[in-house]
């Protein structure tokens, strides 16, 4: 994630300056002088610009041959969210979505080239298959002994609004404001016993109190996404069981042959040695 706010940052910037032939015109003025397109150009060359040329020729390269859907890219994205939470949104905040858009497309692209030459069995992804779940989407209340958990539940049961005792009851500041929303969240997300309970009730259905480190959870699942059949989810879970298995540097090994052979030719002295230095990362 930090490489992609760093690059991100500066892409758009390196192509600003780069668009026009006159490197002499000024893209800042003060009454101290002025900064023009070179100086700016060279700046961002010195701090960033092999980093940033690796991604561009990277991008240039796959593209040709590997293709990314917008799906994909959603798909990919929900994964981050997840893994980085508000980082993600920062970098979102930062550099705007269309350019992480690009930097999740990049990373796919590599993705895809690397996994090309993995080879993964019918058995194989039928046992992902087999464990995948879907997500689901649940609210609970918190309260800290079984007591009051079951003041609540006996309150559910006569008919009372659950968000409406989610926010005079539940000792989770997360999630009682909005009646105790959790939002959706799939497998390894939750504590075991919170998840285990969870998966096993219907929409609409109100769990029995579940007792975890955190207290006691009264939980209500109020959506669950839809499982796909297996041969709508097999070139996906392809894709994951291959990533799974793969490591950096054969994925960089990938790469740097299929930019090699793609004859690529370095104009600029100062970043000549890009593609050498690539492999070496």
């Amino acid at each position: 994630m930090k490489k992609w706010m760093m690059a991100a940052a500066v892409v758009s910037l390196m192509a600003l300056s780069a668009c026009s032939n006159d490197g002499s015109e000024a893209i800042v003025e003060t009454k101290n002088g002025n900064i023009t397109k070179d100086e700016f150009y060279n700046e961002m060359k010195e701090r960033v610009g092999k980093s940033v040329l690796r991604d561009l020729i990277d991008e240039k390269v796959l593209s040709k041959k590997y293709k990314v859907t917008d799906e994909e890219i959603d798909r990919e994205i929900e994964r981050i969210k997840e893994a980085y939470g508000t980082q993600y949104d920062l970098a979102v905040q930062q550099n705007g979505e269309k350019v992480i858009r690009e930097m999740v497309k990049l990373d796919l692209l590599r993705t895809k080239a690397a996994v090309e030459d993995i080879k993964v069995t019918e058995k194989e992804l039928k046992e992902y298959y087999d464990n995948y779940k879907p997500k689901i989407r649940a609210s609970h209340i918190l309260v800290k002994d079984e007591k009051t958990a079951k003041e609540v539940k006996a309150k559910l049961d006569k008919g009372e609004d659950f968000a409406k005792l989610a926010k005079e009851y539940s000792q989770d500041p997360g999630s009682a404001s909005n009646g105790g929303d959790l939002g959706w969240f799939g497998p390894g997300k939750m504590v075991k016993e919170f998840e285990e309970a969870a998966y096993k009730l219907k929409v609409g259905e109100v769990s029995d109190p579940v007792k975890t480190d955190y207290g006691y959870h009264i939980i209500k699942v109020t959506d669950k996404e839809k499982k796909k059949s297996f041969n709508e989810m097999k070139d996906e879970i392809a894709f994951e069981v291959k990533r799974n298995k793969l490591d950096p540097t054969t994925m960089q090994s990938k790469v740097d042959k299929l930019v090699k052979d793609a004859g690529v030719e370095i104009k600029d002295k100062d970043l000549q040695d890009v593609i050498e230095q690539q492999g070496k990362q």
